[in-house]
């Protein structure tokens, strides 16, 4: 394996992990204007990612800087395309985080309802347009030979971008409904499981869009037809698992199992698309691929000695707090604190 290949899986894969620990706490924020029917309900699901939901989005920080550093034309061209929707994800970002720290500082009803829509807007909007950003790199967009995007509204917005937005949208929120059955009890446990499986026929279907429209409007199941079907198949074998363990609320494997939906869907899209990183719609000789939108030798082994020194101390402090955190949330607990 080459050093490009070896960026590119990285990369991958830390876009890959951001939607699956991130997807949840998405989910969380998303819920919060469905599940609870009081303030102190309102608090358990916040305490259920309170830990976590920062050191979660370092994963996307860390993927986009990793792409500044190993492929720069690929995140200059992106970036730059993309630098309206960027900016309203940015803002999102930071709308919810602030939303997170401001809400409990008073206890008027007036500022924490203001607040809870904030989350609510920053947790539904970061999903849809990343969503809407990855769709159009797989169908095309009009990349020059000086790699630059001549960027007009049909590519941003069409049928297939949105579609794709929405299916990461509903597939973020039923894997918050499943972790919240996971990490809290009661009532609030109860109800998280009912609407995961409400949700979870709804994800199904979009889903299925989502596949039917990129045979439709990409090249990917001709470039990597065998690779698709395969997770296809399992993808379905996984959504009856699924439903399985929510109607018998076994959260851990419940669980487990939107946590593969979440990877087998954006691994998808990144096995389709090697070795390209973004499609030009103006024809093959244009793609961005990880040999013209590389960096130097140098750089990528320079990373790669930090990346492995570095590395697992990052993934060890991160499994550390989750096993720190592990204890189930309750209105009890929210008493005694």
């Amino acid at each position: 394996m080459s050093l490009n290949d070896l960026w590119f899986l990285l990369i991958s894969v830390l876009f890959v992990g951001f939607f699956f620990l991130e997807g949840f706490d998405f989910g969380v924020g998303m819920s919060l204007g469905i599940l609870p029917r009081s303030d102190s309900e309102k608090r358990m699901l916040i305490r259920t990612i309170g830990p976590f939901w920062d050191a979660n989005e370092v994963w996307l920080i860390t993927a986009i800087g990793a792409m500044f550093a190993a492929f720069p034309h690929w995140y200059s061209t992106l970036l730059s395309g993309y630098y309206l929707l960027f900016t309203f994800i940015l803002l999102g970002l930071i709308l919810r985080g602030v939303a997170f720290e401001f809400r409990n500082q008073m206890s008027g009803l007036v500022w924490r309802k203001l607040w809870d829509i904030c989350i609510i807007i920053g947790s539904c909007s970061t999903p849809l347009l990343i969503g809407i950003i990855f769709a159009g790199i797989v169908q095309g967009v009009p990349i020059g030979s000086d790699m630059n995007i001549a960027v007009e509204g049909r590519n941003l917005i069409n049928l297939y971008t949105v579609w794709a937005g929405v299916a990461v949208l509903t597939l973020c929120l039923l894997h918050g409904f499943v972790f919240i059955s996971l990490r809290t009890e009661g009532n609030l446990r109860e109800r998280s499981n009912k609407y995961a499986l409400v949700t979870l026929p709804i994800t199904a279907f979009f889903l299925a869009g989502l596949a039917f429209l990129t045979s439709r409007e990409t090249d990917l199941f001709s470039k990597r037809g065998g690779w698709l079907i395969a997770a296809i198949i399992l993808g379905i074998v996984v959504f009856v698992l699924a439903a399985l363990f929510l109607r018998k609320k076994q959260e851990k494997l419940s669980f487990i199992a939107t946590s593969l939906l979440v990877v087998l869907t954006f691994a998808t899209l990144f096995i389709g698309l090697f070795p390209r990183v973004m499609v030009s719609s103006l024809g093959s000789a244009y793609d961005l691929t990880i040999y013209n939108a590389v960096s130097s030798p140098y750089t990528l082994k320079s990373m790669t000695i930090v990346a492995a020194i570095f590395l697992p101390f990052v993934l060890g402090y991160q499994c550390w707090s989750y096993y720190v955190f592990r204890k189930r949330v309750s209105e009890k607990e929210l008493l005694d604190h």
